[in-house]
């Protein structure tokens, strides 16, 4: 808590001392509370290790809150966000002190008078995936397992380029690892990585990314590839798809030929029957069987299964409350129901999603 009043003072400050054209400055922010309900029921209430949201069982509680203070005028652009909630206890476990308080801070700035290129450093938004922290943001309350073992967040410098007709976007990134804003020790090797993403029309968008990297000290370094295709099909003004595949390689050890591999493919349909109204069916797939992201101890590794239903209402504009029912299926018996092993997982999840 301290960490977090320490850096409200600071933003606090810097925004109301520095000189600026207050039009070109915004201050918005987020909150959203949440409840699980795992029928496991754990005695700790802590849900699966590869959960990152809404990962606490049977309580009322903070998944995300943040504050954010953006500022774009001209050629340079700033922005700020700091946040509290069970995800940033997750989420950023690995990162030391106050910088586990920081959902966002990036400065850019504008590097073509004619054109739309901007060249952007700091902490920022993962460039993997449809979907983020920021909830109201994707179709499905609870996260993916693909986004969950995915980056969320990474730290770097980042050169991108959006067309006039934004159609196109492009990126180019250097970064300092694989979801990292400190470098692991003995870690120097640079990561890095792309976006491309086409929009045809308003109604189709594909994307694909790439991350290149080590995230290893550098003595034992292990290089991974990963990269990530989603395509979101807009068939009705009622009716959405969006499909995806992730594929991931790691060396299995320095100057090795050989890879460990792991891969997921995701299919999510969105009905939205009325106005506030909308329900979507998510079913997914992640295969590591060699645990590079999750780590098992069981003899097929990770080889789960994952369907879930949502439907969302729109209490007010900024206001959206939210109903899922979700279940795990693996091939191993990775959970635990009564103190014995068991291969399914089934838990549902509500929450109430405030923008300000």
């Amino acid at each position: 808590m301290k960490n977090i009043l320490f850096l409200v003072m600071l933003l606090t400050a810097t925004v109301t001392s520095a000189q600026v054209d207050t039009s070109a400055l915004s201050i918005s922010g987020f909150v959203e509370t949440y409840y699980t309900f795992d029928m496991n029921q754990p005695d700790n209430h802590t849900r699966p290790a590869f959960l990152y949201n809404y990962n606490r069982h049977n309580e009322v509680n903070l998944n995300l809150g943040y504050v954010k203070a953006a500022y774009a005028e001209n050629a340079v652009r700033a922005n700020l966000a700091l946040m509290a909630g069970t995800y940033a206890n997750a989420n950023l476990a690995a990162e030391p002190g106050v910088l586990q308080n920081i959902y966002e801070a990036n400065a850019g700035i504008r590097v073509s008078r004619t054109k739309n290129l901007w060249l952007d450093a700091g902490i920022f938004s993962s460039h993997i995936g449809f979907e983020s922290a920021h909830s109201p943001s994707c179709w499905t309350l609870t996260r993916s397992i693909l986004a969950e073992n995915s980056p969320y967040y990474e730290s770097g410098v980042k050169l991108s380029y959006t067309s006039d007709n934004q159609k196109l976007f492009v990126s180019g990134l250097i970064l300092n690892g694989w979801q990292r804003i400190q470098r692991i020790d003995g870690n120097n090797t640079p990561a890095g990585g792309y976006q491309l993403t086409i929009k045809p029309s308003d109604k189709i968008t594909f994307n694909s990314s790439l991350f290149v990297g080590n995230n290893f000290p550098d003595n034992v370094s292990r290089i991974r590839v990963f990269h990530n295709f989603y395509a979101i099909l807009l068939l009705h003004k009622n009716i959405g798809v969006i499909a995806g595949f992730d594929y991931g390689a790691q060396q299995i050890a320095r100057s090795s030929s050989d890879y460990h591999t792991w891969y997921s493919p995701i299919f999510l349909l969105k009905l939205t029957p009325v106005e506030k109204l909308s329900l979507v069916g998510r079913a997914e797939y992640y295969n590591d069987k060699d645990g590079v992201i999750i780590t098992t101890g069981t003899p097929n590794g990770f080889q789960t299964y994952s369907y879930s239903v949502n439907i969302d209402y729109a209490i007010a504009p900024k206001a959206l409350w939210r109903l899922e029912g979700r279940v795990f299926e693996s091939k191993d018996q990775i959970f635990t129901l009564d103190d014995e092993p068991d291969r399914q997982n089934y838990f549902v999840t509500s929450s109430i999603a405030i923008s300000f």
